[in-house]
């Protein structure tokens, strides 16, 4: 709790200065400064369960689905979604205007590509992977998952909040799931600059301008995630005196 403070507080403290001139302000970009609790090192989402990785992973990825601010599970890039009446397949279809960083749509192919490399590697994903029986595309906005028996986990795994089967496109999922990504393309409202990310000092993302955000307001995890600042960085400082010392 008293990292998450500082952070916060580091944050304000290191945002745009107050007394600059009215005009330079609105010529420059609105950057958030934050010190998080740790310093991110590794940047592909699913190779661990540490949080810095999976905040990493919410920024410039998008889930199928999300917990709200109640742990209600609620849609973020599927549309609708149904069960057979048989409890064996599920239809999910995604919403318009999904789009990737590099301005490539994203498909069916992509999310079950996606969703193959999570269910390697992480524990609910393999339980709920030993159940399906066919993962496939209907067309490029639909996808079905098959079972082989019912189960009631299957939102309850896209939905969880760690360990979250972030999308990827279809050629950075089919990286082997015992190596880690090296292009970190996502969907999500910030795109990360590899070029400006130097470990043990800082990591930046800057806004998505083609994120289309949900219409519903944000709650938890779910809902629009509308990104109300240009570029965001990530201070590390692992002492904690620094850190109080920088407010």
């Amino acid at each position: 709790m008293r990292k998450r403070i500082l952070g916060l507080l580091t944050a304000l403290a290191l945002s745009t200065p107050a007394v600059a001139p009215v005009t330079a302000i609105a010529q420059q970009p609105k950057t958030l400064r934050a010190v998080m609790h740790s310093d991110l090192k590794i940047l592909d989402p699913i190779w661990t369960t540490a949080f810095i990785v999976r905040n990493h992973g919410y920024m410039v990825y998008d889930t199928l689905f999300a917990l709200d601010g109640n742990l209600k599970i609620q849609p973020q890039m599927v549309d609708t979604w149904k069960m057979s009446d048989d409890k064996l397949t599920w239809t999910f279809t995604l919403r318009d205007g999904l789009e990737f960083h590099d301005g490539q749509p994203v498909t069916s192919d992509d999310v079950i590509a996606s969703l193959k490399r999570w269910a390697a590697r992480d524990s609910l994903g393999q339980i709920l992977w030993a159940k399906v029986a066919e993962a496939k595309a209907v067309d490029p906005k639909t996808f079905q998952l098959v079972l082989k028996a019912p189960t009631g986990i299957v939102l309850q795994a896209l939905a969880k909040p760690s360990g979250n089967p972030f999308i990827m496109p279809k050629r950075v999922a089919e990286t082997d799931p015992s190596k880690q990504i090296d292009d970190y393309t996502g969907s999500g409202p910030f795109i990360f600059k590899k070029d400006e990310w130097k470990p043990g000092d800082k990591t930046v993302y800057v806004k998505n301008p083609k994120y289309k955000p949900r219409a519903e307001a944000p709650s938890g995890l779910a809902g629009g995630k509308v990104a109300k600042v240009d570029r965001v960085e990530w201070v590390a400082m692992p002492d904690q005196q620094t850190a109080v010392n920088a407010l």
